[in-house]
């Protein structure tokens, strides 16, 4: 049996969204990481546990106001979660009296700032563009992968392969997503997305999320296929994404791509004793 770190006293956690992109978040910043991987399996469940897309645990950081870990939701980590890093620093900025927060990331440190319409802007880094940094299992050109469809691969502290296609509505991302995920060139697996262009500098996408499935929105991935458009020169370096559960804002800096969209606190809970003491 895994071990996990547990004190008797049940285990707290927040539940938040953007766009539908669901999130259990869990505060460690005064005591141990008590996460898992069979704890993130459990309460991935959404029949048995609580559901989410990622799981996103709050860590103290040197340099910065706070640290963030991310897992999926069949017990593996992930590397980036854009939608979930708003999330998050939103109810940072609440808790700490601020507009604008630093955390750190596996990308390194990042920067979020909540907008005077509300709204909560975070910058994602810069994209990664060389294979191997991807990650790839051979030298090939990023910009167009030996891949039926001829995607781009986009890293983004996860690596990411879009499509652009004639219409994504009509894609049947539930059966092509798996299979690319698991595609002998990502030797780390990887996010799907799949974007049409709707107008000038507007795009819609959707997506398969590597260990998860479909979900409503990805902010990694949102950003991957923005950049991923203007390298095929199909948009400038900002642009709209339609998402199933909204729209984000992406604008491809000079200091990083930047992120920009609604958040949402659902609820918050406790983990029963009982839970905890069945994984």
């Amino acid at each position: 049996m895994e071990q996990r770190a547990h004190n008797g006293t049940g285990l707290a956690f927040m539940k938040m969204h953007g766009l539908g992109n669901d999130f259990v978040v869990i505060d460690a910043r005064t005591g141990s990481d008590p996460v898992t991987p069979a704890l993130a399996r459990a309460l991935g469940d959404r029949h048995r546990g609580v559901g989410f897309d990622q799981l996103a645990v709050i860590k103290p950081a040197e340099g910065a106001d706070f640290t963030l870990d991310f897992w999926n939701s069949d017990g593996t980590r992930a590397g980036a979660c854009g939608n979930a890093t708003r999330c998050v620093s939103d109810w940072m900025m609440t808790q700490l009296g601020k507009d604008a927060v630093s955390l750190i990331t596996t990308r390194g440190r990042l920067s979020a700032v909540r907008r005077a319409d509300g709204l909560v802007s975070v910058n994602m880094g810069a994209p990664i563009l060389d294979w191997q940094s991807v990650p790839l299992a051979r030298e090939v050109s990023v910009e167009h992968l030996p891949i039926e469809g001829d995607p781009v691969a986009v890293g983004m502290g996860n690596p990411h392969c879009v499509f652009f296609v004639e219409n994504a509505e009509t894609i049947p991302v539930e059966s092509i997503g798996p299979k690319i995920e698991h595609d002998s060139l990502f030797p780390e697996r990887t996010n799907v997305e799949f974007a049409s262009l709707m107008g000038p500098d507007h795009l819609r996408m959707r997506v398969w999320e590597r260990g998860t499935g479909i979900t409503l929105a990805c902010g990694s991935g949102t950003c991957a296929t923005a950049v991923a458009a203007h390298l095929r020169g199909l948009t400038g370096r900002k642009v709209l994404v339609d998402v199933d559960g909204g729209q984000l804002e992406i604008d491809w800096r000079d200091d990083g791509v930047w992120m920009t969209g609604p958040t949402m606190m659902v609820f918050e809970g406790v983990l029963s004793d009982t839970f905890l003491a069945a994984l």
